[in-house]
């Protein structure tokens, strides 16, 4: 009988734990290497960073292979210069969709896993990624593709928008006050004074409208809430009632003469005034009027006699309409909406219609004044409305190339209501933001119409539906259609020298649209990366067709031109501009510097004075081609009396002399250093003599220096050859005149030109006459 003794274990040893790895399937391994040598030979490797299952399904069903990015264990702070500023700006889907893509990954897919691992060394050729920075575009091949554009943010930002459509002048002849709400930057200075002078004008007409539509029976006012009721329920709060308060008719006279001095300005009627004859108003009279503007809109207290003015205020509101184009839809509520520079999803985003507060706001906000990123824009204060309650449109559109710029347009959009009825007796968010981020936090109120869906959305086509029922069906491809692409199109041209061109990177944009009271689309923002969470009925159908096409046009299209693009239809391509040859502002100049022309200078001989060379403005001219006159008018009074009954003599010179510039002084010319004298012309009757050289007694000796040797300026001619041979032999006592021929070397210089010259002799054909 056997006894089983326990031994404890060994202390100071672990025991050893074996994981046991999922077996791998042979079949299903020979599968991935095939596909994947297959996507590697044909450069169909793609990454997809972010909760876009529609894209890698996509992508998946064409042979691609995903090489999956590493996900960041923390989030990364982020930068606030210019060009990551523009990483924030997107209507991005980090927030909504982030539980999509933790479900998701938690399901086994075996293959795709397998294959991701294989691929994980190589070089992905697409990239589709949330934020534009996660990838940088200069560093891409040429062949790889990715879903953003650098610097792209001057437009898809709400300063970069703003900035970008006041430069709309120089690229069509369109005005940004028809389809974009005029708009500010807070933290520049000029911009804040030119807002200031806005809100006061806009405080005017406003006051002019509120008494013509009070007193004339206009009842438009009352419909959607402005005209001020006591008892309405849009109050938040309780107001001392002033029944016994009435303001003065000053206040209407004082609207009148602002308008009326815009008018003039326009005409440039006030260029003759001065300070003396200006008649503005004052800052304590713009005080005075802007509170008892703010008493008789907001607080409901009536103007005395108001009645006799409905006549002057509609003349004066139809002058104004037809030099302001968004008089339609500032209201009598003078609301102000104030937005974060590069924020999406409606964050931070507040409606005022006091000034004093929003100039209390940016004061008090150094960031504000500091980075210029906040923007004030006019509020839109009369929208179509549907069913009394406000809504927005979403419309998506794709940038395929911006050199030449490509536009398609998708064709079907999805509107975004609010959850509350709309009025402006009340400025909360859940009223004026129809972004679904911010209404999915509030309950449909139950004085809003049963007729609109708990989710807040519509599709286009239930958006005609409702026209058509009104009876402007028709109005949708007349109006809102092409109102929507031409300021699409339009921002885009003013943008285009901004965003960093690349022929293989494409973008989708998302832009929002309000819907004026005669269906003219206007432009709010402009989103990179528009959410594509299927957070209702409607997205869920839209959101996945918008990114299938998507790839239909920037992929299938690649290869078959004439492929279906599903729901985008091209609606602008730019016409090919020839570059030229040389583009730059780096100017070349060739030529010469002129030199002033030196003074003659005349070097005396001893006995011989030859006409030296001058130097004079054409050096063609002077060089080559001057011929040695006669030296009558040089010969001194000296040489005169030492030669009487001297006949003519004739010199010919038939050496010349070849000169090489130096290279570093190509302005100086230097002879070469032979140098002698001319003989006596007493001395031609004795060959003998003139085997020796004459002494200069009467010139005191010099040396040779750099100052006397012989230039261009001052050559100095010498003797080689000296032949004297009389031509005729006579008896003694007869006197007769001879000619000699004495053959003289004189320095005849050559400059080495562009092309050949000649070789030119310099002669001296007549000598001193006899007295």
């Amino acid at each position: 009988m056997h006894q089983h003794i326990q031994v404890p274990p060994l202390e100071g040893k672990s025991r050893v734990n074996y994981v046991n790895l999922p077996l791998i399937n042979g079949d299903k391994l020979r599968t991935a290497k095939t596909l994947v040598d297959k996507a590697i030979k044909e450069k169909k490797v793609f990454s997809v960073q972010g909760p876009y299952p529609v894209i890698r399904a996509g992508l998946r069903a064409r042979g691609w292979v995903e090489r999956r990015l590493p996900r960041p264990s923390f989030s990364q702070p982020r930068r606030h210069d210019h060009e990551t500023e523009t990483t924030d700006e997107g209507d991005s889907s980090d927030e909504d969709d982030l539980g999509e893509e933790v479900a998701r990954d938690d399901e086994a897919e075996d293959l795709y896993d397998l294959m991701s691992r294989l691929v994980r060394h190589e070089t992905p050729y697409f990239y589709w990624t949330t934020r534009r920075d996660s990838v940088d575009c200069r560093s891409l091949r040429k062949e790889q593709m990715t879903n953003h554009y650098a610097k792209a943010g001057s437009f898809t930002t709400k300063v970069g928008l703003c900035m970008h459509l006041r430069n709309l002048q120089w690229f069509d002849a369109a005005d940004p006050d028809t389809f974009f709400p005029r708009c500010y930057r807070l933290g520049a200075q000029d911009e804040k004074h030119a807002f200031v002078d806005d809100f006061r004008r806009t405080a005017c007409t406003s006051l002019l409208l509120y008494v013509l539509e009070k007193y004339e029976g206009d009842s438009e006012g009352e419909k959607i809430g402005e005209v001020h009721n006591a008892k309405s329920c849009g109050l938040r709060k309780t107001r001392k009632q002033h029944n016994s308060q009435r303001i003065e008719t000053s206040v209407i006279d004082s609207a009148l003469h602002v308008c009326q001095e815009y008018l003039n300005s326009l005409e440039h009627c006030d260029i003759d005034n001065n300070l003396e004859t200006n008649s503005t108003i004052s800052e304590q009279q713009w005080k005075v009027f802007l509170q008892n503007y703010y008493l008789v809109v907001h607080e409901g207290i009536k103007i005395e006699g108001c009645e006799y003015y409905v006549e002057r205020c509609k003349c004066m509101l139809n002058q104004m309409r037809q030099v302001c184009p968004q008089m339609e839809n500032d209201g009598i509520c003078n609301i102000w909406i104030i937005k974060p520079g590069a924020k999406s999803r409606g964050r931070g985003i507040m409606c005022m219609n006091k000034l004093d507060e929003m100039l209390s706001l940016v004061d008090g906000d150094h960031c504000i004044m500091k980075d210029s990123k906040w923007v004030v824009q006019k509020y839109i204060e009369r929208p179509l409305l549907v069913h009394d309650t406000k809504f927005d449109v979403r419309q998506w559109f794709l940038v395929t190339d911006w050199n030449p710029l490509t536009v398609w347009f998708y064709r079907e959009c999805y509107l975004r209501f609010s959850t509350q009825p709309y009025s402006t007796h009340t400025l909360d968010s859940s009223v004026h933001l129809c972004n679904n981020s911010i209404q999915k936090h509030f309950q449909p109120s139950p004085d809003r119409s049963p007729s609109l869906p708990a989710e807040c959305m519509w599709s286009c086509s239930q958006f005609r539906s409702w026209l058509a029922a009104s009876g402007r069906a028709a109005l949708w491809k007349a109006v809102v259609v092409p109102g929507m692409q031409k300021a699409v199109i339009q921002t885009l041209l003013t943008a285009q020298d901004s965003v960093e061109p690349r022929k293989a990177s494409f973008e989708l944009y998302g832009a929002d649209f309000m819907l004026g009271r005669d269906l003219r689309p206007w432009l709010l923002e402009i989103n990179a990366s528009p959410t594509m969470a299927p957070s209702t009925g409607v997205t869920a159908r839209l959101c996945p067709a918008v990114q299938e096409d998507t790839l239909r046009v920037v992929l299938d299209r690649r290869s078959e031109r004439n492929t279906d693009t599903g729901g985008f239809q091209l609606i602008y391509k730019q016409a090919a501009v020839d570059v030229p040859q040389y583009v730059g502002v780096n100017l070349l100049i060739e030529g010469t510097s002129i030199r002033r022309p030196r003074a003659p200078v005349h070097k005396s001989l001893i006995q011989s004075h030859p006409e030296p060379l001058l130097k004079s403005t054409n050096h063609k001219s002077s060089l080559l081609s001057s011929p040695c006159t006669s030296g009558k008018e040089n010969q001194s009074e000296e040489v005169k009396r030492a030669c009487p009954n001297l006949p003519s003599r004739k010199i010919t010179m038939d050496q010349s002399l070849i000169f090489h510039p130096k290279r570093k002084c190509p302005h100086r010319l230097v002879l070469p250093s032979t140098c002698c004298v001319l003989p006596n012309p007493t001395e031609l009757h004795h060959p003998q003599r003139l085997s020796r050289t004459q002494p200069q007694s009467d010139r005191p000796h010099t040396h040779r220096t750099r100052s006397n040797l012989p230039t261009l300026y001052r050559p100095t001619p010498s003797v080689d050859v000296i032949n004297i041979r009389p031509r005729q032999t006579l008896t003694p006592g007869h006197y007769i005149h001879k000619i000699h021929t004495v053959n003289l070397s004189y320095p005849v210089l050559r400059m080495q030109q562009n092309h050949r010259r000649s070789k030119n002799t310099f002669a001296e054909r007549e000598g001193p006459k006899s007295s």
